[in-house]
């Protein structure tokens, strides 16, 4: 199954990571040295929602060391990618750019765009300490446009551990930081690490959350999936993984306290995108691209709070770089947002924010092995969605297993009832969804045919439009598209494919 694929991929690179290799750029990136610099601690989860106790979440899930950094700094409630999968979600992080503004770094599983920079190059080349481990951008391929080093930086994988489940991941992540990391930091030099984890990715080991200790009617489930034991079981194995990220970055942030450097380092604590299970990741749905986001940065942050403010994930890169007294490279269109952190007296969130979401190919299994074409705004009240291409089938065809949903049991059961579930999860889907999302965060009821909501959805349509004209969108722009199914797919194998699917089922007569 792909998804076990993906998760043993993910170790093994870990594993053969090249540790000496000195990170390459695609251009020279400025110099500027402030006097006095703060750290950047960066902690990005693998395929986690908004699921903590921050944000009303039950007793099923437990993550306590999100919780503190949230009631001692900010909780975000409107953080989001522009893009709900790993790769181009990673990618927008990096560069400071919506992923269609990133050519081949639109897509899932691709080469490395070779012409964009990083702010972690950017960092390494102002004096600071930079590095990862775990997970850093990915899946794809960074080599072939002649970085040594990922995306995000150095690797620093060398400990591993014997973890309390299969699957997990054997990085031993906090020791990494600490004996590793932290070992080769050169004395005064301030630090920029990405704590990337591959948890709570799939696969899990069926059952571990309630052999954990969890009560399975305790999970609680979606209004898009029925609610049964096997789905309830299921998220308390999400649950157990999530966990055991949080209780890694404990550790960390118990050496950053002990050793006085806690409250100098910005905490950054978020995730790529929605829990990996169907009608989530990978969808243009409000659990999908709507990311956990908490900040500290002790004193630093006079305010602690919960901000409703919009953020953008290309929003961290120019942050970390204001940050670190170093000016926006001129590539990157997100927007700092460190006055908001900092600022004794933080502006009302703006009535007319807005946030543009989108996906082009994230996995194969289609005819041409095509993507499925999405744009979407979302505002304070809505979310309005136009996919390119109704008639395709939004998560893969029935034909190759549906792959742009990782294999769990909870997809297992939804495809074995044909029903609103089923539908929900699966199913084809208009050329335009509108969801009002303050009384439907689910987005269960499509208001676009609704008379009542016609003149919202038609201005919601233009201005989807109008603004990503405005952000080089070559989709919006109408330019050739030609090109798109031919991004070089990298895994090393094509599971699911289409091209698979054909020629074992061809007609033998």
């Amino acid at each position: 199954m792909l998804a076990y694929f993906l998760k043993g991929l993910y170790i093994c690179a870990f594993i053969c990571a090249p540790l000496f290799a000195i990170a390459t750029s695609p251009s020279t990136p400025p110099q500027h040295t402030p006097k006095k610099r703060p750290n950047i601690l960066f902690i990005i989860a693998d395929d986690w929602g908004k699921h903590a106790k921050s944000y009303g979440t039950g007793d099923w899930i437990n993550m306590p060391t999100f919780d503190k950094v949230a009631e001692e700094g900010i909780l975000f409630n409107n953080c989001f990618t522009s893009n709900p999968k790993c790769a181009p979600c990673r990618a927008s992080i990096t560069t400071g750019r919506n992923t269609w503004q990133l050519k081949e770094g639109v897509q899932h599983f691709n080469p490395w765009p070779k012409e964009f920079i990083t702010y972690p190059d950017i960092l390494e080349a102002n004096g600071y300490h930079v590095g990862f481990t775990g997970k850093g951008w990915g899946p794809g391929d960074y080599k072939c446009a002649g970085r040594k080093n990922n995306p995000a930086g150095k690797a620093y994988n060398k400990y591993f551990l014997d973890p309390p489940a299969k699957y997990i991941n054997r990085n031993d992540y906090s020791r990494n930081f600490i004996e590793y990391f932290m070992k080769e930091r050169p004395a005064g030099t301030p630090f920029c690490f990405w704590l990337g984890f591959t948890e709570p990715h799939r696969p899990y080991e069926d059952g571990a959350g309630v052999r954990a200790g969890k009560d399975v009617k305790s999970a609680e489930v979606p209004k898009y999936y029925p609610k049964n034991d096997i789905v309830r079981s299921d998220i308390l194995d999400y649950a157990f993984e999530a966990e055991y990220m949080d209780s890694h970055v404990k550790k960390v942030l118990e050496y950053l306290q002990k050793t006085g450097e806690l409250d100098n380092t910005l905490v950054v604590y978020t995730s790529d995108h929605g829990m990996p299970f169907p009608r989530v990741k990978g969808q243009i749905f409000e659990h999908g691209y709507n990311v956990p986001l908490a900040i500290r940065w002790g004193k630093n942050i006079p305010k602690p709070r919960v901000e409703d403010t919009f953020i953008n994930v290309r929003d961290f890169a120019p942050t970390f770089l204001e940050l670190a007294g170093v000016p926006k490279h001129p590539q990157m269109t997100g927007k700092s947002f460190l006055s908001l952190l900092t600022s004794p007296n933080p502006p009302a969130p703006d009535t007319e924010q807005f946030m543009l979401v989108g996906k082009e190919r994230h996995d194969l299994g289609r005819p041409n092995n095509a993507g499925y074409p999405v744009r979407a705004i979302r505002t304070n009240d809505f979310l309005f969605v136009r996919n390119y291409e109704p008639d395709a089938w939004p998560v893969g065809n029935p034909e190759t297993g549906y792959r742009n949903c990782d294999d769990s049991p909870t997809k297992t059961l939804l495809l074995s009832r044909f029903d609103k579930y089923y539908n929900w999860s699966f199913g084809k889907r208009p050329e335009y969804q509108l969801y009002d999302i303050r009384k439907d965060p689910e987005c269960l009821n499509n208001l676009a045919s609704d008379p009542k909501y016609s003149e919202i959805a038609e201005k919601l349509k233009a201005k989807l439009q109008t603004e990503l004209e405005k952000d080089g969108d070559f989709r919006a722009l109408g330019q050739d598209l030609s090109w798109l199914n031919k991004v070089r797919w990298t895994a090393p194998q094509e599971t699911g494919s289409w091209q698979e699917w054909t020629s074992n089922n061809k007609n033998s007569n």
